[in-house]
């Protein structure tokens, strides 16, 4: 049989390129390693039986805002969103404890003199939202967004720290590099605070929520939409070489950069050097997730009440952190993204049960043992944390490929953000989704508009892929 196309790889970006090709009549077939769908959403009890921990991606501020998802009768397969009273907590070591709340009176009231500041801001990308999808969750920067546009966009490229100097105090500054820290990059680099800005407002907008049952419920949801269409899901099969896949007029592969040029041999070699000069992996994460017996004692109700917390102290701290991982250093006092979903959704853990999920950026490949250190963060926020604590599931960056070969050295962001990979994509062509390869095509997160659980490198790369499809 000649399918019309072959997606490689079943996480969020290609199961929405599946679909795309699906809903536009293409016979569709997916091949994905291991025996479940689910790429960065997978949802595993990974301490005790019960406890439902999400193995990657927990809080999905762009999930809920992308544009295909709120296109696709999702809801119908059972997609549910959790959302927390406030979507993020940073408590700073003065007492003070900073929240985003998707009011963004609320939240600029609790930021002092910077209060009319940051609602300006927010509201100015409020107005210029419909223009960021465009460009930011669609191929960034396109020529055919209009020049103007782009322009009017170019204060998202600056880096946090410079934005953060606008603000006078030290909870908004907190506030923004918290976000900014996202990137896996030093502060002081480009694009950091549009990460940062992209993330605040999506809060606003969206909220920071969870997925009802675990993030795999919104994968299950994508497979469940993609084989009522008439697609072909095949499980527990790896792909080493794109020889070993049926015919078919176009391939999408929703791997990293360097797996793909592996599977396509001499014709892979080719293109090595290229990606290399405008492509390269990041920093890589120590995640932990926790069964407890009862929730975070946080000392702060305020902190109760979050879905997410930034933990590593303020602006200053996050700043100096995120220096050293990029340096390959291993910090002593490290920055903690965490999320408690069981808090808001009981399925989560069994009944009195809980479940806390959190990761913390050290330098790529690293086997270092970060836990009593992210404990320990944890503790000065919430003492008696450690008398809650049933079980730890812990993954060092060094062991992430195992789990997923697309983390390449733990950098679970698909490669550091740059201009090039914005603009050009790894491979470098006129098509960020294309490989100079007839008919093969990069969908992965490596992609733009990057990291993050929303589906679009997924739905541009079926576009351009449709393309090809229909002129023969």
């Amino acid at each position: 049989m000649l399918y019309d196309a072959v997606v490689v790889g079943a996480g969020p970006n290609g199961l929405t390129a599946a679909v795309v090709l699906a809903e536009a009549g293409c016979s569709t077939l997916v091949v994905e390693a291991w025996e479940t769908v689910g790429g960065g959403s997978r949802t595993a009890e990974l301490t005790l039986g019960g406890f439902r921990h999400d193995v990657c991606a927990t809080a999905h501020p762009l999930g809920r805002g992308s544009p295909i998802f709120r296109r696709l009768p999702l809801a119908r397969y059972g997609l549910r969103w959790v959302h927390p009273p406030a979507a993020l907590a940073h408590p700073l070591d003065n007492g003070e404890v900073v929240v985003l709340r998707r009011s963004i009176q609320e939240t600029s009231e609790g930021l002092g003199a910077d209060a009319v500041h940051y609602r300006r801001r927010i509201e100015g990308i409020n107005r210029m939202w419909p223009r960021i999808e465009d460009r930011l969750l669609g191929p960034a920067l396109s020529v055919r967004s209009g020049l103007l546009g782009n322009v009017k966009l170019g204060h998202l490229a600056r880096p946090a720290s410079w934005d953060a100097r606008r603000f006078k105090s030290r909870a908004a500054r907190s506030l923004l590099a918290g976000c900014a820290a996202h990137s896996v990059m030093p502060l002081e680099r480009l694009f950091t605070a549009g990460v940062g800005w992209l993330l605040l407002a999506a809060g606003h907008r969206y909220g920071w929520p969870f997925v009802s049952g675990g993030s795999q419920a919104l994968v299950d949801a994508l497979e469940s939409y993609f084989t009522d269409l008439g697609g072909e899901i095949e499980t527990g099969r790896r792909i080493t070489d794109l020889a070993q896949l049926p015919p078919s007029r176009v391939v999408l592969a929703d791997v990293a950069p360097g797996a793909l040029i592996d599977m396509l041999g001499e014709e892979g070699s080719a293109r090595k050097a290229r990606v290399g000069r405008g492509f390269r992996h990041g920093p890589g994460v120590f995640k932990l997730d926790w069964a407890l017996s009862r929730p975070v004692p946080w000392t702060d109700d305020r902190m109760a009440m979050a879905g997410v917390l930034h933990l590593g102290g303020d602006h200053r701290q996050i700043a100096l952190t995120e220096r050293m991982v990029w340096r390959g250093r291993i910090p002593d006092r490290p920055f903690v993204v965490a999320a408690q979903p069981s808090r808001f959704d009981p399925s989560r853990a069994p009944e009195g049960g809980h479940t806390l999920w959190a990761y913390t950026h050290v330098p790529a490949g690293s086997s270092v043992d970060m836990r009593a250190a992210v404990e320990a963060e944890i503790e000065r926020h919430a003492p008696g944390f450690s008398e809650t604590v049933l079980a730890c599931h812990t993954l060092p960056a060094s062991q992430w490929e195992s789990y997923n070969p697309n983390y390449v050295g733990g950098d679970i962001g698909g490669g550091v953000m740059g201009l090039r990979r914005l603009l050009r994509g790894p491979f470098g062509g006129w098509s960020p989704y294309g490989t100079g390869v007839d008919g093969v095509y990069l969908c992965s997160s490596s992609t733009p508009p990057g990291a993050g659980v929303h589906g679009m490198c997924g739905y541009h790369a079926a576009q351009a892929a449709l393309g090809r499809i229909k002129s023969g």
